[in-house]
């Protein structure tokens, strides 16, 4: 029978992280199976440069977590081993830092997770992950602005350059 300590102990982690899953942008549920300690590394570098962290849970713990969170419809997920990777800032580049990793890694599975509070399964995450960056975006935007004006400005002076040569 377990102590009360380690009962309290447990009632605490799940709090903890149901407290983090609640403020994350990002919660993604992965498959761990078939990586060595190198590459686990650099996924957990790729991920710390995209402000995301990455952790190894116990499912039981992942799955109260989940429930106290609110968050309904992962539960079949939690099954083998599983990785938690959370992010309270933009959800992009964790998503996309894992979808390059799994690209690379044939045993490395995206299981499904939670963007803005929203369940999303591995094939809508994956979808999010292929979007261009934030920045690429807005590049792309200011480009077709930038564009735009560009031809307006030259209409504008094509018409200035007509009447001055029907006023001569």
């Amino acid at each position: 029978m377990a102590s009360e300590k380690n009962i309290n102990l447990k009632k605490e982690q799940v709090s903890d992280l149901a407290s983090k899953i609640k403020e994350a942008k990002l919660v993604l549920l992965t498959d761990y199976r078939g990586i060595n300690v190198d590459e686990v590394t650099s996924l957990r570098n790729d991920l710390r440069n995209a402000k995301a962290e990455y952790k190894v849970i116990k499912n039981n713990i992942t799955r109260r977590a989940l429930l106290e969170a609110g968050i309904e419809g992962l539960e079949d997920k939690l099954e083998g081993p599983t990785a938690v990777i959370m992010t309270n800032e933009d959800y992009l580049e964790p998503a996309k830092a894992i979808y390059n990793f799994t690209k690379d890694h044939d045993f490395y599975k995206i299981k499904g997770g939670v963007v803005e509070g929203k369940v999303m399964t591995a094939e809508e995450i994956i979808t999010l992950a292929k979007l261009p960056s934030r920045n690429d975006l807005l590049s792309m935007l200011a480009g077709a602005l930038l564009g735009t004006i560009t031809k307006f400005a030259v209409a504008i002076d094509q018409v200035r350059v007509q009447k001055e040569a029907a006023a001569e």
